[in-house]
């Protein structure tokens, strides 16, 4: 193991949390007897680049200080390579490092436990989700979900969690079901009347909706969450559950447990970690142990 590794920064992160927590991060790093060298970009692009040379060019860990949208563009640098993953979340929603028991909104801790696990190999394999050449490693979202994120990006005018409860409230207005068609590990394709259909590698997206709550991120499976054709007054009833996860329980919605799925809608944007990953179609697969992620917790279900 090489003791120079490299620090992965959005500075505008949780507000501008970022700049504020690599600092923390890279001194308990330090104080461990690493040499951090730092990797900043001029845009998402350029920061991706950056961290994939680190990666090539033989770094002993990739430490991404952001949120999840950070912790997205490093598993494109990471995902296949024997290259781990640290994680100091300090983002908004931070649903990644939830996942994985890490430490929230406190980067010297994360810092510190990433420098432990260097030195004493803990390091654990998770699988992540693959979209054509994209990797994600918690939700991929598609329908309701997806056009409130669509809404709330149009949003300049507000900031925070309020926009997009905003955006929710305008979406339920606005709400019709989705015609889907959808094909599971390969298998014929189905026609489905459906709200949203959600690909869980991880459990939780939108800063801990529980939406693919046994989601489990070791098991070589994709928890898929269809929630089905409903009305406004269903669906009402039905979300707020999502918070703690006990609208799998609810007869509108059915999980699956595949390897594979491929979907099809007309009009539906769909978003990986938080991010636009584009129209359907698309096939999402799940990849068993893409990543090695720095001192993360068992993964096994809640």
């Amino acid at each position: 193991m090489t003791s120079e590794i490299t620090l992965f920064v959005n500075p505008t992160a949780g507000r501008g949390r970022g700049a504020h927590a690599a600092q923390p991060a890279a001194s308990a790093l330090r104080d461990a007897g690493f040499s951090v060298r730092t990797v900043l970009g001029e845009d998402a692009d350029d920061a991706l680049r950056r961290a994939r040379e680190a990666v090539a060019g033989g770094t002993g860990a990739l430490i991404a200080v952001g949120g999840d949208g950070m912790m997205s563009l490093a598993l494109q640098a990471v995902a296949g390579t024997l290259t781990p993953l640290g994680v100091v979340a300090v983002g908004t929603g931070n649903d990644f490092a939830r996942a994985l028991g890490m430490p929230i909104r406190d980067p010297a801790a994360a810092g510190r436990l990433a420098a432990e696990a260097l030195k004493g190999g803990a390091v654990r394999e998770i699988d992540l989700g693959r979209v054509g050449e994209r990797w994600f490693g918690s939700v991929l979202a598609s329908g309701f979900d997806s056009r409130v994120n669509d809404r709330g990006n149009r949003m300049r005018w507000v900031g925070g969690r309020f926009k997009y409860d905003l955006a929710i409230l305008a979406e339920l207005a606005a709400f019709k079901p989705i015609r889907y068609r959808m094909s599971l590990d390969g298998g014929a394709f189905r026609e489905i009347e459906a709200t949203l259909i959600a690909v869980g590698n991880g459990s939780t997206y939108g800063g801990g909706m529980r939406i693919c709550a046994d989601a489990v991120m070791d098991d070589g499976l994709f928890d898929v969450t269809v929630v089905g054709d409903c009305s406004r007054a269903t669906l009402l009833k039905v979300f707020p559950k999502v918070y703690k996860g006990t609208h799998l329980g609810h007869p509108v919605v059915t999980v699956h447990r595949v390897s594979s799925i491929a979907l099809e809608a007309v009009g539906v944007t769909a978003y990986a970690d938080g991010e636009p990953l584009g129209a359907l179609p698309l096939t999402a697969t799940c990849v068993p142990g893409a990543a090695r992620v720095l001192g993360a917790r068992s993964t096994t279900g809640d």
